[in-house]
């Protein structure tokens, strides 16, 4: 589907909210879990509900979002408040279980969905992309690469984008090796995130 020029939020989160195109090979009954207010200036790119969070239907509603959180800088309450934090993952509902975590996100979310959502963001000055699904929706020449060079800023990066690991304790080995991260790219997420929400 293509963005609609001036399309009104409100009721395209209604018809998000009430998809129903994976209903037939999830494994559960769909629930999108997203937030999003026009006047949002930060965007989150995660990957896909898990199961606490389908539960909830609060986005990341778990331990993957306390680390997020703590890494932005932000309280809870800013997190949370869609006028300024948009979380649009990649995929809306909780794909189930895969052979190791959680299964990808559905293919046929972000095609429906991501251009129309947006469009209607007009105010987006930082964009976080979380892990390789959203990296290669936002950015197509990333490819199949590897994620560690975009994470570093060791490839050119648009204004406004910034990559990230996925916060989930999968990745505490990561974190361990490379701690460049915590040291060098947590400062500097924190000074953009600051900037974006109008410092």
């Amino acid at each position: 589907m293509h963005a609609a020029p001036g399309e009104s939020l409100a009721p395209l989160l209604a018809e998000v909210r009430a998809c129903q195109a994976c209903a037939a090979v999830l494994p559960h009954a769909p629930r999108p879990v997203l937030q999003a207010a026009a006047g949002a200036r930060v965007l989150i790119a995660g990957q896909a509900p898990g199961a606490k969070v389908q539960a909830s239907g609060v986005p990341f509603d778990d331990a993957s979002g306390a680390r997020l959180r703590e890494w932005m800088g932000v309280e809870r309450s800013t997190f949370y408040d869609p006028e300024q934090v948009a979380i649009l993952p990649m995929g809306f509902c909780y794909p189930g279980p895969g052979p190791s975590g959680d299964a990808p996100p559905r293919p046929e979310c972000a095609p429906l969905w991501r251009a129309r959502l947006l469009a209607a963001l007009p105010r987006i000055k930082l964009t976080l992309l979380i892990g390789q699904y959203a990296l290669r929706w936002h950015l197509p020449q990333a490819a199949r690469g590897a994620l560690t060079p975009w994470v570093r800023g060791a490839q050119p990066l648009p204004p406004g984008l910034l990559v990230l690991p996925h916060p989930s304790g999968r990745n505490n080995i990561w974190l361990a090796k490379n701690p460049w991260f915590a040291a060098e790219r947590l400062p500097a997420l924190r000074a953009a995130v600051r900037e974006a929400l109008g410092g």
